[in-house]
């Protein structure tokens, strides 16, 4: 896997964490497997302090593990892990739309379509990086038409769980999201507060299923643990 091309930036942390937990989601980091810290620097090409950085902020996500005197280690995902992430952004996605609902002004919502339109030719186009960047940025777009800071910032921490960067080559979930994405701007179009917060806690529970059979097989959740 070639290193990306990582901007100078005060994020650069969190572009590494970003990094490292795709890494994860795709098994190229396997539980149990040691993440060095001047190894990965070394390979990405940044010094060793957002390195380092972004291992601790992924320990206290529960993605990594440090051992004393050996480093960051990789924690097991569980199928608890997806689904109790998932339920927990239905909850505040739902409401976030609901209130997007009540006060998404017509600019707002041209842009919401805009960038639909992107994101389908995205998916039709194979553009798995655009297709991330443009997703989030839908969800962004509706978050904040919701005009409730604090809630958006609950929901970006909890989105920093979830894999996000995997979803587009979850097979049948390009074509599902593109439904539950317009089923979603038809009910801000309305104006339809609990359409926009169904059809959103909709979407995002959604995910979780196709995203753990996903990850079993890549060997990334354990098949025969089952969620308790």
């Amino acid at each position: 896997m070639s290193a990306p091309d990582f901007p100078a930036r005060s994020q650069l942390s969190e572009e590494v964490a970003r990094f490292v937990r795709k890494r994860i989601f795709n098994g190229d980091y396997a539980a149990g497997e040691y993440v060095r810290l001047d190894q990965l620097a070394a390979e990405l090409g940044v010094s060793v302090t957002p390195v380092r950085e972004a291992l601790f902020g992924l320990r206290a996500e529960g993605l990594l593990d440090q051992q004393p005197h050996r480093g960051f280690v990789v924690l097991p995902v569980t199928r608890r892990d997806i689904t109790d992430v998932s339920d927990v952004q239905a909850h505040i996605g739902g409401e976030l739309a609901a209130r997007a609902a009540a006060n998404i002004t017509d600019d707002q919502l041209r842009e919401l379509e805009e960038i639909q339109d992107q994101l389908e030719s995205a998916y039709a186009g194979d553009d798995e990086a655009a297709a991330v960047r443009l997703n989030h940025e839908f969800h962004r777009a509706i978050n904040v038409a919701a005009d409730s800071p604090k809630l958006a910032q609950l929901m970006y921490q909890i989105t920093r769980y979830a894999p996000e960067s995997v979803f587009p080559t979850v097979a049948g979930w390009p074509a599902k999201s593109i439904r539950h994405h317009r089923a979603v701007l038809a009910a801000l179009a309305k104006r339809d507060e609990q359409l926009a917060r169904a059809a959103m806690a909709d979407h995002l529970a959604a995910g979780a299923a196709p995203m753990i059979d996903h990850l079993v097989e890549r060997g990334v959740v354990d098949q025969d643990r089952p969620v308790s």
